[in-house]
């Protein structure tokens, strides 16, 4: 599974970047015969070049991660800026049914053996009211009840936990509740522009490493990057900034690598882990 979050921006490199570099490792995958999935963390498009926020998906994230080989494997999440017209309408039309019910913004999916869960932390603000993100978090937990995979993936825009600009979002505490109480393994975020892993750790950041949750920001996909805090967050194994890339997670039966992989083909960090 290979993908980033905050991502395309006109008139820039960045997303360019990233966007060869998916598509570099989805080629190398193809001739090993290994099956991959692209996941995008939200902010896929921004509002930028003299058009604004009209058709900015087809206008950014076309030209850099639109390839058709890309878009065949994509399983997206949204983010705040996929919002920026006013709806969530442009979106949910560029993805179709690729980002899950049209409106919603949340879905499931199984892959490699592993549960995956795509989430829409938006309905916590702006894009989205305490009816709609109640009705999203029992559909979780009734998800989650209904898929006992050993392994469940979870991702979704804003994080919990983060040493960047914004730090921890806590209006997203409510879906960490339900995804430790059911055993989640691993959560992706973006929204902070920079790369960020955390030690596996309970919805009140206490480490476990029993059935904690590891969570992965990784909000280089192109947008404008930003460093970390003077004090990082409690927990966080290692940062990156100033550097575009994407997570390259490899899974399998009961456990995880993975691997934040530069746009100059350097692999800035490594982690793994196995399933409970």
């Amino acid at each position: 599974m290979i993908g980033a979050g905050d991502i395309a921006v006109c008139g820039t490199s960045g997303d360019e970047e990233t966007g060869r570099l998916v598509d570099s490792l989805l080629t190398a995958d193809s001739v090993a015969n290994v099956v991959s999935a692209v996941f995008t963390l939200g902010d896929n498009a921004y509002p930028s070049g003299a058009g604004g926020v009209d058709r900015d998906f087809q206008r950014c994230f076309s030209p850099s991660w639109g390839s058709p080989h890309i878009v065949s494997l994509i399983h997206p999440a949204p983010g705040n800026h996929d919002f920026d017209s006013g709806s969530g309408a442009p979106y949910f039309e560029y993805f179709g049914p690729r980002a899950g019910p049209s409106g919603r913004g949340y879905y499931s999916y199984d892959f490699g053996g592993w549960h995956v869960v795509s989430l829409n932390s938006e309905l916590y603000f702006e894009a989205g009211n305490s009816a709609e993100a109640k009705q999203q978090e029992d559909w979780l937990r009734q998800d989650l009840r209904d898929h006992k995979s050993l392994c469940t993936l979870a991702y979704f825009h804003r994080p919990l936990f983060s040493s960047g600009k914004y730090g921890g979002t806590q209006e997203v505490r409510p879906l960490w509740d339900i995804m430790y109480d059911a055993g989640v393994d691993v959560v992706l975020n973006g929204h902070e522009h920079h790369y960020e892993r955390f030690m596996p750790q309970t919805p009140g950041g206490i480490v476990d490493t029993r059935r904690g949750i590891e969570q992965i920001i990784v909000g280089t996909g192109g947008g404008e990057l930003r460093g970390v805090r003077r004090s990082v967050a409690g927990n966080s194994v290692f940062e990156v900034h100033g550097h575009w890339g994407v997570l390259k997670l490899t899974v399998g039966a009961g456990e995880y690598r993975s691997a934040f992989i530069g746009t100059d083909g350097r692999v800035w960090d490594t982690g793994s882990g196995r399933c409970h």
